[in-house]
């Protein structure tokens, strides 16, 4: 009995939405829709944006690595999640665990350097116009989308390397649709503080670092706007600025709830819907707000449906 009571824990079960198993086909079907809809989207996006040259701007580099981040953060999750719901047993191996927290976290931490990156770009564009070629320059951008690259790498690697100190034992039920690392270390039965401690440290820094270049970047781009004597201009950027601040807010606010601000034991139950705004509608949304209001994106998707017809 004392052996079983202790038996490390090599696989879990996903109860996430398992209150709900009379809604299990509708739930379904909503995710696999929202999960297809993300994939073409954002993987055509990104096709969009290899194949023609005019979209060769840092604007639409960054987009399409975002794109592309957030395509890979709907995949280390929603295929497993769908296939739960018709699942017997909702196993999920340690090790398949590790790797959808490893994806998450590279997708998630990239995704905040790529959103600074983009709002810097957008202030150098709308602020110093006639330096914008020579700022933005090719090796600059490179080295922004490759140190996103290697932030998401080194973040997921620090925080799925510390998980191996821990131990499960006992209860092997995770209440998440996914395997995060916060349902995680309240199953391990050694101490959490220093996974606790790390977690808050890298994920306040990124999020600290990249918001106040974001925050910085539109403050600057308001003034600007501001400034200019065209209404409709005016107008025009406004808006566009407004539903770009709109997403990153959502994005780095969800975030910024999960992982950075302290929460108690009876707060659980919130990190399924908050998780499901960052993980599965953000990836959802960000293609449509970053391609539809721009003209650029719009008269390239009706040149290439002009030839097909």
């Amino acid at each position: 009995m004392i052996e079983d009571n202790h038996s490390l824990t090599t696989e879990f079960i996903l109860i996430g939405f398992t209150d709900h198993a009379e809604l299990k086909t509708f739930l379904f079907l909503m995710f696999l829709t929202i999960y297809l809809i993300t994939m073409v989207g954002n993987l055509g996006l990104v096709a969009l944006i290899v194949s023609e040259r005019r979209l060769h701007t840092p604007m639409y580099i960054f987009l399409g690595n975002l794109a592309l981040m957030d395509s890979c953060c709907s995949s280390a999750i929603t295929p497993k999640m769908l296939e739960n719901f018709f699942s017997k047993d909702r196993m999920i191996s340690l090790y398949e665990c590790m790797a959808q927290s490893y994806f998450l976290c590279l997708a998630e931490t990239a995704d905040c350097f790529l959103l600074g990156a983009m709002a810097y770009d957008r202030y150098v564009a709308i602020c110093n116009p006639l330096q914008y070629h020579t700022t933005m320059s090719k090796k600059l951008c490179i080295q922004m989308i490759t140190g996103a690259y290697i932030a998401g790498n080194l973040h997921a690697t620090i925080q799925i390397g510390f998980l191996f100190r821990l131990t499960f034992c006992g209860s092997h039920q995770i209440k998440h649709f996914f395997c995060d690392v916060l349902p995680l270390y309240r199953l391990s039965c050694v101490d959490t503080y220093i996974n606790e401690l790390l977690l808050f440290i890298f994920a306040g820094s990124v999020l600290i670092f990249t918001i106040t270049i974001v925050i910085i970047s539109y403050l600057f781009i308001l003034f600007t706007i501001f400034k200019m004597k065209s209404k409709e201009g005016k107008g025009k950027a406004l808006s566009t600025c407004a539903s770009h601040f709109l997403s990153v807010s959502l994005f780095y606010g969800s975030l910024l709830f999960m992982y950075v601000l302290p929460k108690s034991g009876n707060e659980e139950d919130k990190d399924i819907p908050v998780a499901i705004f960052y993980t599965l509608v953000i990836p959802l949304l960000n293609p449509f707000i970053y391609s539809l209001r721009n003209k650029e994106v719009i008269n390239v998707v009706k040149k290439i449906m002009k030839k097909t017809s």
